[in-house]
């Protein structure tokens, strides 16, 4: 498999990373990975035979240190080559209009080449049209890594309960708000304080107001509703409340009754209606998403014939985040 990489972030460091420590792992499973290119804005690096990943890893942040490191290499130059079946595109969620990945996904896709990709921006705002370039093009677009990263919400929802009708869908998909509403809960900390463990700990990204507002889990519960239930909402149909507003006293008083403060995302099957939303909820013990506690996350589906099925766990962190990147690389070979 021959890859190009764009971007050059956190993610993409420990992709390649990963791609080193299972080298052997992979090679019994019958990949043999090359990157080809590995691209940032300013310019990028091109080998036809494979980079040497070894010494990209020891560059750190100076990849244009590289001796092939050159300003003119860009998407462009991957089309023009035609040289990788697979791009893995990790650049920053841009939710007003996708870019760039969006521009980088179509171009890829249209030139018949797979997408494995983390970046959530494109997929909400354009999955249904990124789906049929691909289908019209015969390749691959999967997006496991957009909807809870390690946590395998996409892969459970059109394997495991495949045959069976979705109902219900209800999910705790943000480890940073997970994270604040245990702390208050467990140690009695108001809002700020909680906050700034969370930032302390780099568990909240520098850009957290995505998280604790509600955003990233709405972006989340869309991109699984518009690719399982085949729906096709934006964020304006998405009722979105976060937990900036959550008091110490209000948990407390909920604490007293044996209930747990969590912000869910909730898709809800109505006479052929979809409702969404995503709340700050109390919720008790008989809740499928009680004992989701800290960093971890949980999706359950409520299904006709199969019941409740609930997935929860799956570590957070730009290392599992590229682990699900290399899930999905996987999945693209195994399953055809």
């Amino acid at each position: 498999m021959d890859i190009g990489l764009i971007e050059y972030g956190g993610v993409a460091k420990e992709f390649i990373s990963l791609l080193l420590d299972k080298e052997n792992y992979l090679e019994k499973l019958g990949f043999k990975i090359k990157v080809k290119y590995i691209i940032r804005s300013s310019g990028g690096i091109y080998v036809e035979e494979g980079i040497n990943l070894k010494e990209i890893i020891s560059l750190g942040d100076k990849l244009n240190y590289h001796s092939k490191f050159r300003e003119g290499i860009n998407i462009e130059t991957i089309i023009k080559n035609k040289d990788v079946d697979t791009l893995v595109e990790l650049t920053n969620t841009n939710l007003e209009n996708g870019e760039p990945g969006l521009s980088h996904i179509k171009k890829a896709l249209e030139n018949k080449i797979n997408i494995v990709t983390g970046n959530k921006g494109p997929i909400v705002l354009k999955y249904k049209e990124l789906k049929e370039i691909a289908y019209k093009n015969n390749v691959k677009l999967l997006i496991g890594c957009t909807t809870g990263g390690a946590l395998p919400t996409l892969n459970a929802g059109t394997y495991d309960i495949a045959g069976a009708e979705v109902l219900k869908i209800e999910g705790i998909l943000n480890g940073t708000s997970n994270y604040i509403l245990t702390e208050m809960y467990e140690n009695n900390l108001n809002y700020k304080i909680a906050l700034e463990k969370a930032i302390e700990e780099k568990i909240a990204e520098k850009n957290y107001s995505y998280d604790v507002e509600g955003y990233d889990t709405a972006s989340k519960m869309l991109i699984i509703s518009n690719a399982l239930l085949d729906t096709n909402l934006t964020l304006e149909d998405i009722e979105i409340e976060g937990i900036t507003k959550i008091t110490r006293e209000r948990i407390l008083e909920e604490k007293l009754k044996g209930n747990r403060p969590k912000l869910i995302g909730t898709i809800i099957k109505k006479n052929n209606k979809i409702e969404a939303k995503v709340k700050l909820e109390f919720i008790d013990k008989n809740h499928k998403l009680y004992f989701i506690d800290g960093k971890d996350k949980g999706i359950c589906y409520y299904t006709d014939t199969l019941g409740e099925i609930l997935i929860a766990g799956g570590a957070s962190g730009t290392r599992n985040a590229a682990a699900s990147v290399l899930r999905d690389i996987v999945n693209m070979g195994i399953i055809r």
